[in-house]
Order: structure tokens, then sequence, then C-alpha cells
């Protein structure tokens, strides 16, 4: 898998800055199919950084209705990558 289609996007939310803030951890959203060791290579090529640990979650799309129509949000994959003392990524910073 290319490692540009590993990682989709980073995740802001207020407990992600604080997990950044006081562990070194960064989430992101990553494709479904992506293993740990496939997240950690992606997430030190392209940023540059030393990976000490990736913890994966999977979530499974909400049901939404409208109307009498019934629908589904995807399913999506979650990774919490913690990085080494001194390492950081420069796209979550001052965000």
């Amino acid at each position: 898998m290319d490692i540009y289609s590993v990682i989709k996007k980073p995740l802001v939310t207020e407990k992600s800055t604080v997990a950044r803030d006081e562990g070194n951890k960064y989430i992101f959203e990553v494709d479904r199919r992506a293993t740990k060791i496939e997240i950690r290579n992606a997430v030190e090529k392209i940023f540059k950084v030393k990976v000490l640990n990736v913890r994966t979650m999977n979530f499974v799309g909400k049901k939404k209705r409208l109307g009498r129509v019934i629908g589904s949000r995807n399913d999506w994959k979650k990774a919490v990558v913690t990085l080494a003392p001194g390492s950081s990524i420069e796209v979550f910073e001052g965000v």
C-alpha cells in the first residue's frame, strides 16, 4: 500500500490536542485495511519522526435516517501514534 494512501487525515479535537500536549501522541484517520506496521512506516517517512507505538481502533458507521430512508455512515479506522521524546509533527503546531 502506498504510504500516502495509508493516512487519510489528522484528527484535531480537544481530546487529541490534550493527548498531543501531555503524551506526545498524534491521532490520524487511516485506511481501514492498513496495519500498524504500515501506519508506523507511513508516519516515519512522511513526517520524518521516530514512532514508538501505534494503537488502532475500528469504528462502525452510525445508522442514520432521513424520512423513510435508512442509511449509514462509512466505517473508519483511527490510529493513535506515540512519538519519541523530542519529536513533533509541524502540521499540528499552532492548532
